[in-house]
């Protein structure tokens, strides 16, 4: 190519710039190489409009009705036959095993038991490194470890595939209305991208920070409640044997200092009533305050009321089955 020599007329200087931008022609059967992609253009290009839902027991089931409601197309997958075959009923579509969720979702929603079913579902040989969707948004919904989530993130992350933390309060009940309240962990960017399926599941979201920070406040939100329930119940105890009515003590609590969540909810709705079916169970609960101990632990901090806490609870299996309901670690005191 004849070279650019400064000082020729402008139309010269256009034309020389022109060459210099123009590729070098490819010789022969030689093709040039197609651009490589970064993980943050795959993000942008899964298809939002159609959500997975991997565990349809009491929340996944009515978070994958919640998300029909709102015009998305749902496909499912749980290993349980009976959970399959209820959200089939509801006209949720089934699929044989996670990968085809990978596969044609551009976002999927996870509602299971433990960390260690977290984990193998998103990095065991079936997981999303095997086949996803390119830009493939996971959404966490269940009680994890944030130390577990923060792995799964970054063993993700170079594949193009992010991962929201969005574990919930609310119960099934929620679940269904979709009226629960999320604590939400991850990039803005990634949160941002998730807003219309966590919006099609809850009423209340806050975005507390980085990936594992939703996790993290979830355990500190269920180790309170944990702790409250216990404490009101020795207060009930204590008012009751005093000879105070306990709906008139709940009544002077609630108007004071003392009130709670479970003051406030938990006793009128299930306690005093003996109802004690809220849907979440003693096992679940006990593993909530031991993720939040294991925490503790890792941290190397001495918190002695909340290790009283999850003493009791971890005890109680002697005296409540797993598959109670949570609230009747008060009939340790109240029987």
């Amino acid at each position: 190519m004849t070279g650019c020599v400064a000082g020729k007329s402008t139309q010269n200087t256009r034309q020389c710039r022109s060459a210099q931008r123009r590729p070098a022609p490819v010789s022969g059967s030689q093709k040039a190489p197609r651009p490589r992609r970064s993980p943050a253009s795959f993000r942008e290009t899964a298809d939002m409009r159609t959500i997975g839902v991997i565990g349809l027991g009491n929340m996944g089931r009515g978070m994958a009705l919640s998300l029909r409601r709102r015009g998305f197309t749902v496909m499912g997958y749980d290993p349980a036959p009976a959970a399959r075959e209820a959200s089939a009923a509801d006209g949720i579509a089934i699929v044989e095993g996670p990968s085809a969720l990978w596969r044609d979702c551009g976002a999927v929603v996870l509602s299971l038991p433990t960390p260690e079913v977290v984990e193998a579902v998103l990095l065991g040989p079936a997981g999303p490194l095997h086949g996803a969707q390119p830009g493939l948004l996971v959404i966490d919904t269940s009680t994890s470890h944030p130390a577990v989530t923060r792995r799964i993130a970054a063993a993700l992350a170079p594949a193009g595939i992010d991962l929201v933390d969005a574990p919930v309060s609310g119960g099934p009940k929620g679940a269904h209305a979709a009226t629960l309240t999320m604590v939400i962990g991850g990039s803005d960017r990634a949160v941002a991208r998730a807003e219309p399926v966590l919006a099609a599941l809850s009423a209340t979201r806050v975005h507390v920070g980085g990936v594992g920070a939703g996790h993290v406040t979830k355990l500190a939100n269920n180790l309170l409640c944990a702790a409250h329930l216990l404490t009101a119940a020795e207060a009930v105890r204590m008012a009751r044997d005093a000879g105070v009515d306990p709906e008139r003590l709940l009544a002077g609590i609630n108007a004071g200092s003392g009130r709670s969540g479970v003051t406030q909810v938990n006793f009128p709705t299930w306690v005093l009533n003996g109802a004690f079916d809220s849907g979440f169970t003693m096992k679940l609960m006990r593993k909530d305050v031991r993720l939040a101990e294991e925490l503790i632990g890792a941290l190397d901090l001495d918190l002695p009321v909340s290790t009283e806490a999850a003493r009791l609870w971890r005890e109680s299996a002697e005296a409540i089955p797993d598959d109670a309901d949570f609230n009747a670690i008060v009939t340790l005191q109240l029987t």
